[in-house]
């Protein structure tokens, strides 16, 4: 939601760019008071003005986000404005964790800010001016207290996982009141004392003694301040010309915990009747737990316009001989609040399905194509019981998986080979 308001606050700055003022850094902060009990989340987006709050937060599913990006579309003024949609439903799951939400607001067209409360279980809430708040300039600030049952959400160590998971990739910058280590130099008064009396005995009987220079000794401390939590640019959005060998293997093994390079990758981008992206990774090594892949995989991330949302949709998006592929898939046209059940019943996953599927052969054909086969020897010992697989299940596909098995001839010594090298001998 916050990410929202920045991309509204953005784009109407392009039309009247005195609507910045002096806060001209588009951001979120995030804080959290053990004390209190609190998460305070604060943007410098668009904010709201009183009606906005009546009609946003007065009633549940009332998205704000769906209605801007409508009158966007109907007035044809942009078709690029990237809101990710359906405020209403995502304010009110704010009371899964919180027993009370206070969200203090102000609009850039408004000489008011505003101050909207609300309890869980109550049927009512309060708009009144927000006449002894802190001045929020432009933006809007939430803040949650916490119920007893969640309060292992007020912790800053909590919040950056948390922030990691599902919004490390958001393109606004988030910053985390947080605490670091900072180490400072202060005198060892012992340690001086001590050199103190050397210098005194070593003196000769009627000298004085030298002062000698303090000893000094480094103390650490935790100190709290803003710290960046996604300063890295989701790899798949980027241009493939952009990207490294290094790039890609450096992603593949922090996003799936991998220790081993992956044998081929498929960077894509499809544009169209719908809209998504992302990166393939054909691994070079069998899990431990291969067997257990066929049944259930973790091992296509879905995110929706970069925010994560599950790694737990995979028999939606692979059929399950593929299921030793890895990848990420970021969709502009699914809904956040995706299920399990909109994906079965979803066009967009069938088209998103047959593509990933596609590109997944293709990768594997073009690895088996290269001119040093090591690469493909050992995918094929780890994953060739997978493609025969396939040729059992996947009948559209099968003419492509078919060219991809190998077998051992009298003639292939102790390697194999494959059907059409057979015929051709």
């Amino acid at each position: 939601n916050a990410s929202d308001a920045l991309d509204k606050a953005r784009f109407e700055s392009l039309k009247n760019p005195a609507l910045l003022g002096d806060l001209t850094d588009l951001k979120v902060e995030i804080k959290a008071d053990e004390e209190a009990k609190t998460i305070t989340i604060r943007d410098s987006g668009i904010g709201m003005t009183r009606q906005d709050l009546l009609d946003c937060l007065g009633t549940i599913a009332r998205s704000g986000t769906a209605k801007y990006a409508e009158a966007l579309k109907a007035s044809q003024e942009s078709g690029d404005a990237n809101l990710i949609g359906q405020f209403g439903v995502g304010f009110y799951s704010a009371f899964l964790v919180a027993d009370k939400v206070k969200v203090q607001t102000k609009h850039p067209e408004d000489d008011t800010q505003w101050v909207w409360e609300g309890e869980q279980g109550s049927t009512q809430y309060t708009v009144v001016e927000d006449a002894g708040g802190e001045p929020l300039g432009r933006g809007t600030c939430i803040t949650l207290h916490v119920r007893e049952e969640s309060a292992d959400l007020v912790n800053h160590f909590k919040l950056k996982e948390l922030l990691k998971q599902y919004s490390e990739f958001i393109e606004f910058p988030i910053y985390l009141w947080s605490s670091k280590s900072v180490s400072r130099q202060v005198e060892d008064e012992e340690a001086t004392r001590e050199r103190q009396a050397e210098a005194d005995k070593a003196a000769g009987e009627g000298e004085e003694p030298p002062k000698v220079d303090p000893v000094m000794k480094t103390e650490y401390e935790n100190v709290f301040d803003w710290a960046l939590q996604n300063d890295s640019k989701p790899l798949w959005v980027r241009s493939p010309r952009d990207c490294t060998a290094e790039d890609y293997s450096t992603f593949f093994k922090s996003t799936f915990k991998e220790f081993l390079d992956p044998v081929a990758h498929n960077h894509f981008n499809v544009e169209g009747t719908i809209e998504f992206s992302g990166i393939l990774f054909v691994p070079g090594q069998a899990g431990f737990d291969q067997g257990q892949d066929l049944m259930k995989s973790r091992n296509i991330k879905l995110y929706v316009k970069r925010v994560f949302i599950s790694d737990e949709f995979d028999e939606n998006l692979m059929p399950r001989y593929l299921s030793f592929v890895k990848g990420v898939v970021d969709s502009s046209d699914l809904p956040l609040n995706v299920s399990r059940e909109i994906l079965q019943e979803s066009k967009v996953t069938r088209i998103i399905r047959k593509q990933l599927v596609k590109r997944s052969l293709d990768t594997i054909k073009e690895l088996s194509q290269r001119e040093d086969q090591a690469d493909w020897e050992a995918f094929y010992e780890a994953f060739g019981r997978n493609l025969k697989l396939g040729v059992i299940e996947d009948t559209a596909n099968r003419p492509a998986l078919a060219k991809l098995l190998r077998y051992a001839s009298s003639q292939s010594g102790d390697g194999l080979t494959s059907l059409e090298e057979y015929v051709g001998r």
